[in-house]
């Protein structure tokens, strides 16, 4: 009987198997997840199967926590506002050494381990992002009603996406690992939201799906409610739900992320908590999902080729 289900299960994934055979999937993890151990080499064993079933990857990762975990060793205390990183000269140093260093090395090891070739990159190789700095601009606390104009120091907003080094390693049939640094035309290093950089690199590329992978199940109207998770929404509904104050401002930014995806064309965005059993997998391989697939619109969804969790 368990093989005959095994089976069954094969049989129900091939149509998602023949639809994004040859596509790209951008996946974005957070940087809690990056840490080695089970949860990582779970979750790139379930990025190995797709790789090995024709999808191409491009995997964007943060790192704030191992920033922090550095800047304390190093005797730099974070400097935040409104729960927003600024970032000063030595706060720069530390997340070069983090995103680029320790977190990027991480995963590519990951990676190997799972026989996967993947490739570090960061927004500096091959021009693939051209950002220019912040500018000084009002930002609120909602914790403590506080609100100031706000110099985020050395955090670069995203110009332009040039896709040519990343078309090239899927091409050769690797799989980019990109950490979210960045440099304008005279060459200043920027700290750029990781978020901010899958979104955008998901909309220049043309991808099938972007990936929000963390440690929370998706979008809940209760957050202290598993059971009100929404595994489907498209853009008025998500607005609507924002506009309630049913989601909370941790949430507000990355749902941003997603919303700029969807309206820059990629047809399917899918929140998901990495650190559950084969998530990812089940998001892409089943008609139930195990997250929140999010859509422009429920009609447009309609018209296009299967994915995991289309009602």
């Amino acid at each position: 009987m368990h093989s005959q289900h095994q089976l069954e299960a094969l049989r129900t994934a091939i149509p998602y198997i023949r639809a994004f055979k040859g596509r790209i999937f951008v996946i974005k993890l957070g940087g809690a997840l990056c840490e080695p151990g089970r949860t990582l080499d779970h979750l790139v064993e379930q990025l190995a199967l797709l790789y090995q079933l024709g999808v191409k990857l491009i995997v964007v990762h943060g790192g704030g926590e191992q920033a922090n975990a550095l800047g304390e060793r190093l005797g730099v205390k974070p400097k935040l506002f409104a729960g927003r990183r600024i970032t000063d000269a030595d706060t720069l140093e530390v997340v070069q050494m983090a995103f680029a260093g320790t977190v990027n090395t991480n995963l590519l090891a990951a990676f190997r381990k799972a026989h996967v070739p993947g490739v570090g990159l960061s927004g500096l190789d091959g021009e693939l992002l051209a950002v220019t700095k912040r500018p000084v601009q009002s930002a609120s606390d909602p914790r403590t009603g506080e609100s100031r104009d706000v110099d985020f120091g050395f955090v670069g907003d995203i110009d332009d996406v040039n896709t040519r080094v990343l078309h090239q390693q899927l091409d050769g049939g690797f799989v980019p690992v990109v950490c979210s640094l960045a440099a304008d035309s005279a060459g200043q290093i920027y700290n750029v939201n990781a978020d901010t950089v899958a979104a955008r690199i998901a909309v220049a590329i043309e991808a099938a799906k972007y990936f929000l992978v963390s440690n929370v199940d998706g979008v809940m109207r209760d957050v202290r409610d598993p059971s009100t998770l929404q595994s489907y929404l498209d853009l008025t509904e998500l607005r609507e739900l924002i506009d309630s104050g049913a989601i909370g401002d941790g949430m507000l930014p990355k749902l941003a992320a997603c919303i700029s995806a969807l309206e820059g064309g990629v047809p399917r965005v899918h929140i998901i908590n990495g650190t559950a059993q084969d998530t990812l997998l089940g998001e892409v391989f089943t008609n139930e999902g195990c997250g929140t697939l999010l859509v422009k619109s429920r009609e447009a969804n309609n018209e296009v080729a299967p994915s995991a969790a289309d009602p």
